[in-house]
């Protein structure tokens, strides 16, 4: 069984942080959510976050400075690449950069519970070791 783990949702639009706050509810764990770079490495420096959502393109960014900020923080959260476009090329790349993995809007609750299953599933497997 998996114990509770903690989420942060990153997307400037409402809307899609909405959505995928609505779709997380149902599962254990605790959600937190930013519309910016700057809050979501706030939010990443004070709590122990098994998996970030975020947007490819923030206000003040993308997800490429989260994903440079996770690899160097001491808690390192799999982060999730949220897209509107979904292109082959730009999966790769975020693949290539150390996403965890990369999913297109409109989010299907499947997709979203299948990759947060994985993340937990990670996390308990590294914590064994």
């Amino acid at each position: 069984m998996f114990k509770p783990c903690d989420i942060l949702v990153t997307s400037s639009r409402v809307e899609d942080r909405r959505a995928l706050m609505r779709i997380l509810n149902g599962l254990p764990i605790n959600v937190f959510s930013s519309s910016t770079v700057k809050q979501a490495e706030e939010v990443m420096s004070q709590k122990k976050l098994a998996l970030v959502f975020c947007d490819e393109h923030l206000p003040d960014g993308s997800y490429r400075e989260l994903l440079s900020r996770s690899r160097t923080a001491q808690k390192h959260p799999r982060l999730v690449v949220t897209t509107h476009t979904g292109e082959w090329n730009e999966y790769l790349e975020a693949t290539r950069r150390g996403a965890f993995d990369v999913i297109r809007y409109p989010l299907q609750p499947a997709d979203v519970e299948l990759i947060v299953i994985r993340a937990m599933r990670d996390q308990r497997d590294a914590s064994a070791v």
